[in-house]
């Protein structure tokens, strides 16, 4: 398993290691001595996944403190490019982002620490994601940022965004209540 850390302090790339044959793929998608070598989170809460089709636009996600969470996140198949922004203050990439291609052929992985908000673009036909999370949904500290708010060059200018999604706050007029060194997961 390789970690390839990215611009953003404490966001990683995952390449796990994937042994395919005839008849298809195994992959490791988590190695506890691993990720706790490199201060990922290595106990998670909930699990879950989301089906999307083509053009389909995810984010920008996050919980607020005190129920603030790290993500790790997978495309089990199709291929999706995924966004983190950085709102944690005092961060040296704060108000930056990461953007990179997941998808279920690669079968990387995005490890993403709190303080950071994730959304995701359905680049082919399908996506299948998958999250696993540090603290459980707490629907009253669920919300994001306006995914087209913080200057992120996404491959469609109109895709298709929940209702939810597109009432976000702009990134300019959020007041950030992550602190960088200061989330724990």
């Amino acid at each position: 398993m390789r970690i390839n850390a990215t611009d953003i302090p404490g966001c990683f790339e995952i390449l796990p290691p994937v042994f395919a044959d005839e008849r298809g793929k195994f992959v490791k998608t988590f190695q506890r001595e691993l990720f706790a070598a490199h201060a990922m989170a290595v106990e998670y809460a909930e699990e879950y996944y989301s089906s999307s089709r083509h053009g389909v636009l995810r984010g920008l996600h996050f919980q607020l403190p005190p129920h603030q969470h790290a993500k790790l996140v997978y495309c089990l198949s199709g291929e999706v490019i995924d966004v983190v922004l950085d709102l944690r203050v005092g961060s040296p990439a704060f108000g930056r982002n990461v953007r990179l291609t997941l998808s279920g052929e690669k079968a990387n992985m995005l490890y993403i620490p709190p303080g950071l908000a994730h959304g995701f673009y359905v680049n082919g036909d399908h996506a299948l994601m998958q999250y696993k999370v540090t603290s459980a949904y707490a629907p009253e500290h669920d919300t994001g940022i306006l995914w087209s708010s913080a200057g992120i060059d996404w491959p469609d200018p109109k895709p298709l965004v929940s209702a939810r999604d597109a009432g976000f706050t702009m990134f300019e007029h959020f007041e950030s209540p992550f602190v960088f060194g200061e989330c724990p997961a």
